[in-house]
């Protein structure tokens, strides 16, 4: 079977917009009241995902549903994401047939059982600048992360930064699946799986742009 490196979804900024040159660590509640509410725009942020496997790798995306973004000057100090689990789609398989059967695969209680919860959310907690990343990140970015109604706390580096009413991050967060009771394929629990195994980790990669 496959298996879901959700998203989380790459990136190259839909805007050019300069790097935030944070001097400290910032947390949503202490720079609330200075703070500014910058709304998420869904059709021009993207949230991509890449599974893998013993045999192989899926890749493909979600859609963000709704979210806000916290500024403070020229800073990205919070934010709250919603994501449509419902908008979930394979992108690397073209056969419709199987790629229905995917797609049903991974919705079902197998995975990220999305009748039941359609959708996901990530609230950011602290962002804390970071210096000398190979790859042009400047931002620790920490948070509690919602999927299947289970929360854990997860930190990835982003680069993050806010110019002319436009804030904007973009960034891979890597993701352990079994901590949202995500199990099937997993050779932590199933040793036995030989190379029907499916990686423990998923990434997302994502880039959000918001507006003033």
């Amino acid at each position: 079977m496959k298996k879901l490196f959700m998203p989380a979804l790459l990136v190259a900024a839909l805007f050019a917009v300069s790097p935030a040159s944070a001097q400290k660590k910032v947390t949503p509640g202490s720079e609330k009241a200075a703070s500014q509410s910058y709304a998420l725009q869904p059709q021009l942020s993207t949230l991509g995902w890449v599974g893998k496997k013993v045999t192989g790798q899926h890749n493909g995306n979600v859609q963000f549903k709704e979210g806000t973004v916290l500024v403070r000057g020229s800073q990205i100090v919070g934010g709250t994401f919603v994501v449509d689990m419902n908008s979930l789609k394979v992108e690397d398989i073209k056969e419709q047939e199987y790629n229905a059967k995917l797609v049903g695969h991974l919705r079902s209680e197998d995975f990220f059982s999305i009748d039941k919860n359609p959708t996901s959310t990530f609230k950011i907690t602290s962002i804390t600048p970071l210096k000398g990343d190979a790859n042009g990140n400047n931002a620790t970015v920490t948070g509690d992360l919602t999927i299947k109604g289970i929360t854990q706390k997860i930190s990835f580096p982003a680069k993050v930064g806010v110019k002319g009413g436009v804030a904007s991050a973009s960034g891979t967060a890597t993701i352990d699946r079994t901590k949202f009771d995500i199990k099937y394929g997993s050779k932590s629990f199933f040793e036995s799986i030989g190379d029907k195994a499916i990686m423990d980790e998923f990434t997302m990669s994502f880039n959000v742009i918001a507006k003033k």
